[in-house]
């Protein structure tokens, strides 16, 4: 005889509301006393309107009236709102908060919403063991004031820790894949991984080292089914199998449905408040220089307190007519979750990284991620860089190659493959908790 306890879970939702009420009518019908719903992580996204004008209070609505029993901050929780934020927002939870690795540097400790790991004793004597996982992203956490180091070591000593008192020990990871195959690979009292960050769809898990890794894509596309299988009276874990179920086969709950169309509703209208008043139109082209993109560049360079500065033209998604400007328009046109940052390149590194900059793969480039919610990165802008069929020339003099030039430009660009240079540069600067449409509002305030 053995007994089944139920998980269902989602990851990277991000804001992606299209099938939360049937997701949400799917986990209430199947709600019994060996079942649970863990939430992975970045649930939240201020390219969302619900998001952004409700600075993430909104989602921990959604998540409470769902009925959610563990969740893990993500980095778009963790990263995307301030401190502050963060603490008003779990605050308000009424699902205990699981992060392990997020500790606040003022205090040394964990805020008084969030426990490294959770012992949750089931009906019938089960007891499970959860310990949640941020994604350790140094440089932005510590930029906000909090510690997100992550050591597989400490996460070893507090899994044998935890499984002693368990019959079984799942991780809630928001490390990524590659990390939870580590982990499975490294940690033998961890049984199962349920993961996030990487927005894999694995329909039926991934098994390293005999544990089994699961994770349902994103945007609500799946919601994962785990289930655990323990004998009946020993309650010794036998198994794990997992499943992921297609939620637009799910009615929709009308609770659910209720709730986010009166968040929306609310959101919106915090939105409309007026933010500054355009004395002449805001021209935006992708393809082409104009106006908007270079005075946001400016802006952003002299923000940075630096005489260089780069973006694309494609953050801004479209044009601003004369008149007043309210802060949903602010959202409609630049809605990244993009921070401001400061690289050191050198001469020759900032020349590599302008030619490429120039080549169609980026300017036609439909980028899905980074940050970025846009269409296409469009041309390249710049502040204090002139390119001419003569050569590139830095606030008027030629570029030299051995110099070290500080240019002010945007987050996204030292991720991964943009920008080679940017994303290998040494020295980068991340200015946080201010987004790319901060900076907009003060251009926009002085726009005539």
């Amino acid at each position: 005889m053995t007994k089944t306890v139920t998980i269902y879970h989602t990851n990277d939702i991000h804001s992606g509301f299209a099938t939360w009420p049937r997701i949400v009518s799917y986990i209430k019908r199947h709600r019994h006393p060996l079942m649970r719903y863990v939430d992975l992580g970045d649930h939240a996204d201020r390219a969302n309107p619900l998001t952004e004008a409700t600075y993430g209070k909104g989602n921990i609505e959604l998540l409470n009236e769902a009925g959610v029993d563990f969740a893990v901050p993500g980095n778009n929780e963790g990263v995307t709102f301030s401190k502050q934020m963060l603490y008003e927002m779990y605050e308000h939870a009424s699902f205990q908060v699981l992060a392990a690795n997020l500790i606040d540097q003022q205090t040394g400790t964990y805020p008084h919403w969030i426990k490294p790991y959770w012992i949750d004793e089931m009906e019938g004597g089960i007891r499970i063991g959860y310990i949640g996982y941020t994604a350790s992203m140094i440089h932005f956490y510590e930029q906000l004031g909090w510690d997100v180091a992550f050591s597989i070591e400490r996460l070893r000593q507090l899994a044998q820790q935890v499984a002693a008192k368990t019959d079984a020990l799942v991780l809630l990871s928001h490390l990524g894949l590659p990390r939870d195959e580590q982990i499975a690979a490294e940690i033998t009292e961890i049984d199962v991984i349920i993961g996030a960050h990487t927005h894999h769809a694995l329909p039926y898990g991934k098994r390293i080292s005999g544990k089994l890794i699961a994770q349902a894509g994103k945007h609500g596309q799946y919601l994962g089914k785990l289930s655990l299988e323990f004998a009946e009276g020993s309650h010794k874990f036998l198994s794990a199998e997992e499943e992921l179920l297609d939620p637009r086969n799910f009615d929709e709950d009308p609770g659910a449905r209720t709730l986010l169309q009166s968040l929306q509703t609310k959101a919106q209208a915090a939105l409309s408040a007026p933010a500054a008043v355009l004395t002449r139109k805001l021209e935006v082209k992708w393809f082409e220089h104009s106006a908007g993109p270079q005075a946001l560049c400016d802006e952003l360079s002299a923000w940075c307190g630096a005489e260089l500065g780069m973006l694309n033209a494609g953050v801004l998604l479209e044009s601003l007519p004369e008149g007043p400007v309210t802060y949903g328009d602010l959202h409609r046109i630049c809605p990244h979750p993009i921070n401001p940052c400061i690289v050191e390149l050198t001469g020759g590194e900032l020349t590599e990284t302008i030619e490429r900059a120039q080549t169609d793969d980026i300017v036609q480039l439909q980028l899905k991620g980074f940050g970025f919610r846009g269409k296409v990165l469009g041309t390249m802008v710049y502040t204090g860089i002139d390119v001419k069929p003569e050569g590139i020339f830095v606030c008027g003099k030629p570029i030299v190659a051995e110099h070290i030039y500080r240019l002010a430009t945007l987050d996204m660009y030292t991720f991964g493959f943009l920008f080679p240079k940017i994303a290998e540069a040494k020295k980068k600067t991340y200015l946080l908790p201010e987004f790319l449409r901060d900076i907009l509002l003060d251009m926009l305030k002085k726009w005539h």
